[in-house]
């Protein structure tokens, strides 16, 4: 047996006890941070993503959002059973999610349940504890007012981070000081909504049921135009999942020339996670708000 089937072995019995034996391991694709294996085995079949110890706090973050999403029962969210560390690998064992084919409802029936999220509050904006965001630290500190919320915990954190990497100028930082100035004209005010968080072509799947299954949450309560600007920035969704999420819960008029402005945040945590090449999206955004 090798040293990486042992540690499967190991995962599954700390999780069900000695009776829960690996039958085969079968490596994952699709992510760019932690290693995953879907695995087969004697109680079940089970979905295992681990990194290095260091990892372990983003591993229970995301345990807790998984069940934060799962506690609202309206969409499909992989279960989480276990995570820990073992010979030096932080992990997470969740639920095996079996894909099929999509549904003809699948993009209408994402929306009207991503709005139903969307409709569960809270008296401020933020989280009761912080989390990441791919594996970048993301500060959920309560504040009433999502223009300082949004200034100070998404961008500025990214800001001066990417400061520290090398990455932002102190003539783009002015920009950004420039830009913190209008933001209360451009934003309108929303009431605080449960969102995914991090909601890209690369974090949902289709479940056995043919409908939408959400994974690799980021969440906290913010503005929900900040989830649909994020399903924008790379490809977009279909045309028919922003139609019928406007059925059910239209964004506000000015919604579009608003997108830019929210995507500053992913942009910016991508220039932290993958270099410079990110820069010029932003560069450009910034341009048509800030002279």
């Amino acid at each position: 047996m090798t040293s990486r089937e042992l540690f499967y072995n190991e995962v599954l019995l700390q999780s069900f006890g000695a009776s829960c034996r690996l039958i085969e391991a079968s490596p994952v694709s699709g992510g760019c941070i932690n290693h995953a294996v879907a695995l087969k085995s004697t109680c079940g079949h089970y979905f295992l993503k681990w990194n290095n110890q260091e990892m372990s706090d983003m591993f229970l973050k995301e345990m807790e959002g998984l069940k934060v999403l799962r506690s609202v029962n309206l969409v499909s969210i992989p279960k989480p059973y276990q995570t820990g560390i073992i010979d030096g690998k932080s992990y997470l064992l969740l639920e095996h999610i079996e894909g099929n084919n999509r549904s003809p409802q699948f993009w209408s029936d994402f929306a009207q349940r991503l709005a139903s999220i969307h409709s569960n509050t809270a008296e401020q904006f933020g989280l009761d504890h912080h989390n990441y965001i791919g594996r970048l630290p993301q500060s959920n500190r309560w504040d009433i007012n999502w223009i300082d919320f949004f200034i100070e915990q998404r961008l500025l954190t990214q800001l001066k981070l990417g400061q520290k990497n090398g990455y932002i100028s102190s003539a783009l930082m002015n920009k950004f000081e420039a830009l913190f100035k209008k933001l209360s004209g451009l934003i309108p005010s929303e009431t605080p909504a449960l969102i995914h968080g991090d909601l890209w072509s690369g974090n949902y799947m289709t479940g056995s049921d043919g409908l939408v299954c959400l994974i690799d949450p980021a969440i906290y309560y913010g503005n929900r135009e900040v989830e649909i600007a994020f399903t924008r920035l790379f490809g977009g969704f279909s045309e028919v999942f922003y139609d019928s999420y406007n059925e059910v819960q239209p964004l506000l008029p000015g919604f579009e020339d608003r997108t830019d402005l929210y995507n500053l945040y992913p942009l910016l945590v991508h220039v932290n996670l993958f270099g410079s090449s990110y820069l010029s999206g932003i560069t450009t955004i910034l341009s048509r708000f800030v002279t």
